[in-house]
């Protein structure tokens, strides 16, 4: 900036000239030195001077996810701090953290509305339950379900069903999240566990397509939710969104409930820092409200 520029020029004279024969001239100097850089900082933007250190918190914002007919909630918030600074850009630390607890509360019911089916001459799939619990940095999703499997045929001009497959089966799957190439989107990466089940249907699923089906789809549909919460377009202002990016991600055990972690930076080119400030600010005065 050219305040610091003149800033350093005006330091070197006062300097070069501090010897005792100058002792009266060399302290009207720096007497005007500090004059001169008091009008110089007196001419930049505040919000350009409060940004040299400031942190912004960003207040729980209720973000909704729907399934069937339902609506639940990621709760999201986070902490904008000063990291470092260029004469070309500014660069601020990004601390966003999604309360899943909304999610957990109704994976059953998201869990089923993407995997029951009743196919009378296929596949009949119910989801009994479902949890999802922290293993930082991963969680774990244990699924349990009963599947039957039917074939139907002709007899005597008519069509019956007839039982290939059935059973119960308890299916759990550590899921870690990462961060995608554009540093702005997350996935998440499955391994399956320990599969429970009867008889045969084991081998189905972990040896065939079901069990493909079964861990694809329970992971986009927890991913689906849990993109809601950390999308930084639902917590950062407008202004700030299109310099934001994410460095890493994990789960964590926020007293008993899953929450997810995302660290990144806001780097913000030196001509847009006023406008990101200001809506940084605002976004973070709605705390004290």
């Amino acid at each position: 900036m050219r305040f610091f520029a003149k800033w350093k020029s005006v330091s070197r004279n006062v300097s070069t000239s501090n010897s005792p024969r100058n002792g009266s001239r060399s302290a009207a100097r720096i007497s005007r030195t500090f004059l001169l850089a008091g009008a110089l900082l007196s001419t930049l933007p505040p919000l350009i001077l409060a940004a040299q250190d400031a942190t912004f918190k960003i207040p729980p914002q209720k973000i909704p996810f729907t399934f069937k007919d339902q609506q639940a909630y990621i709760v999201a918030s986070a902490t904008v701090s000063m990291l470092a600074k260029t004469s070309a850009a500014q660069t601020f630390r990004l601390q966003l953290t999604a309360d899943l607890s909304g999610l957990q509360e109704n994976l059953t019911p998201l869990l089923a509305a993407q995997l029951d089916k009743d196919d009378k001459c296929g596949e009949r799939i119910a989801i009994q339950q479902a949890t999802l619990t922290p293993a930082p940095p991963a969680a774990v999703a244990t699924v349990q379900l009963h599947y039957e499997r039917f074939a139907c045929v002709k007899a005597f001009g008519k069509q019956q069903a007839k039982r290939l497959v059935a059973g119960n089966a308890v299916v759990p799957i550590r899921m870690t999240p990462a961060v995608e190439q554009d540093n702005t989107q997350l996935r998440l990466n499955p391994e399956v566990g320990e599969i429970q089940a009867d008889g045969s249907l084991g081998e189905l699923l972990h040896n065939g397509s079901l069990g493909d089906m079964i861990r694809e789809k329970i992971r986009d549909s927890i991913l689906n939710a849990m993109q809601k919460g950390a999308n930084l377009s639902a917590t950062l202002p407008p202004a700030a969104q299109p310099y934001a990016t994410i460095a890493s991600a994990q789960f964590q055990d926020a007293g008993g409930h899953l929450a997810v972690q995302l660290v990144g930076e806001i780097r913000v080119p030196r001509e847009q820092l006023q406008a990101v400030t200001q809506q940084l600010k605002s976004r973070a005065a709605a705390a004290a409200r």
